[in-house]
């Protein structure tokens, strides 16, 4: 129960607007009220953007608001490991075009932060929305989103999201309950093709994947599994789906039977397989493709992904790359490859939001970056430059990523930072 005193009274009555539809209960109006006030005064004071202090104090005043405000509009849920936050920008961008859409493409992904994205009219605009892998089945049950995007399912923190197989489980008893939701899921993670197979319509997608190491058996029999370049199989009969959507070039996707030209100004094959799974939801929110692709090729970053920043003095600028688990890192390996052989900065943190276990390191294939110029920091440098001896790539190590810029041999360089480190150097940048 929230208690508000006299001279709050009229500020959070004010902030009650008649905007808010009728049909929401008066307790769900309160919790609208008190999510804007709480996100306002977190701002003021500087402590973030108030998207979780203000939806967990929402949550608090109405358990049931994240039901009401997520009713009467069309909904999309995006999850995986890897991905969310870039798909869910160019799903908003495709959705725009025809008309207002809510999003928490910011990356505040549990509850809460959904709650925060619907909490503002118009109330029946149409939602892209980001969820924790984790936190999926809790969310979609409660605003029953007519589209759901299953990206890829692999380790991630350690200490949180460890077992692969178990969200798998979560995700396929979810799509059994959901009878009114098409499930958009990549063919080529066998994680998630096997929990998409208990939903009740899919759409299949081949958006590719590098990393295999999480999914090498079977979710359905154990036994281990087969690969191709046709695809993957299992002895009990569980195989890689045939999709209707595939990427099958650096620019080119097949799209129901015929093959279209996309062009984004994002870089790398893992981002076009990005923009494939948001076509295919976008199509059945409405959305004709060639409107959605035109719609996502003038994004250039995503929170802070890929966009180039000062780095200290003499004009020192980095490249920000965000890579905080193996199958991450082996998407990034790849798109460093495809761009010019700049100086490698790896920028390392332990914390709570990238997870406190870093033992992970040791299943990337580090060895791919011999040859560049590499440079350490962050919190656990020391356990990457261990990391990168045993791989034998020469590098250096330094107290800041400002100053490993400088000791780089060219003026641009490319930053490939986990979650905390990364947010850390945008705070900087921006200085």
């Amino acid at each position: 129960m929230v208690f508000v005193s006299g001279h709050r009274r009229g500020t959070v009555e004010s902030a009650m607007t008649t905007s808010i539809p009728r049909r929401f209960t008066a307790r769900t109006q309160a919790a609208l009220a008190v999510e804007r006030l709480a996100a306002q005064a977190s701002r003021r004071l500087g402590r973030g953007s108030g998207e979780m202090i203000g939806g967990k104090l929402a949550l608090r005043v109405s358990p049931g608001a994240l039901a009401e405000v997520g009713s009467h509009r069309r909904t999309a849920c995006v999850s995986g490991t890897n991905g969310k936050t870039t798909t869910t920008r160019l799903l908003a961008r495709a959705l725009g075009t025809l008309g207002p859409v809510k999003s928490n493409s910011g990356g505040a992904n549990m509850a809460p932060g959904v709650l925060a994205a619907l909490s503002r009219p118009p109330f029946d605009a149409a939602a892209a929305l980001e969820v924790d892998e984790i936190w999926l089945p809790k969310v979609a049950h409660e605003i029953s989103p007519r589209v759901v995007l299953l990206l890829n399912i692999s380790r991630d923190q350690l200490d949180r999201s460890n077992e692969t197989r178990r969200i798998a489980s979560m995700w396929r008893e979810l799509g059994a309950e959901l009878r009114d939701t098409t499930v958009v899921a990549n063919v080529d993670d066998p994680l998630v093709a096997w929990a998409a197979g208990g939903w009740h319509r899919q759409v299949w997608v081949s958006a590719g994947q590098n990393w295999t190491a999480d999914a090498m058996v079977c979710p359905q029999c154990a036994r281990l599994l087969h690969r191709n370049e046709a695809g993957w199989w299992s002895e009990c009969g569980l195989a890689r789906p045939e999709p209707i959507v595939a990427v099958t070039g650096q620019r080119e996707i097949l799209w129901y039977g015929r093959t279209i030209s996309a062009r984004l100004d994002l870089p790398g094959r893992v981002n076009l397989g990005n923009a494939a799974m948001a076509a295919a939801a976008a199509r059945e929110l409405g959305v004709e493709v060639e409107a959605a692709l035109a719609a996502m090729a003038g994004l250039g970053d995503v929170q802070g992904r890929y966009q180039e920043v000062a780095l200290g003095e003499q004009g020192r600028r980095g490249r920000l790359l965000l890579a905080k688990n193996p199958a991450g890192w082996v998407e990034m390996m790849e798109l460093l490859a495809d761009a010019p052989p700049r100086p490698v900065v790896i920028d390392f943190n332990s914390q709570t939001a990238d997870g406190r276990d870093p033992s992970w390191i040791w299943d990337v294939p580090f060895e791919r970056l011999a040859g560049r110029q590499v440079l350490v920091t962050g919190g656990r440098k020391e356990d990457m430059s261990v990391r990168l001896a045993y791989a034998e790539v020469p590098h250096s190590v330094h107290a800041s990523a400002e100053d490993a810029a400088q000791a780089a041999n060219e003026k641009v360089v490319d930053v490939v930072a986990n979650y905390t480190a990364f947010r850390d150097l945008l705070v900087r940048s921006s200085r």
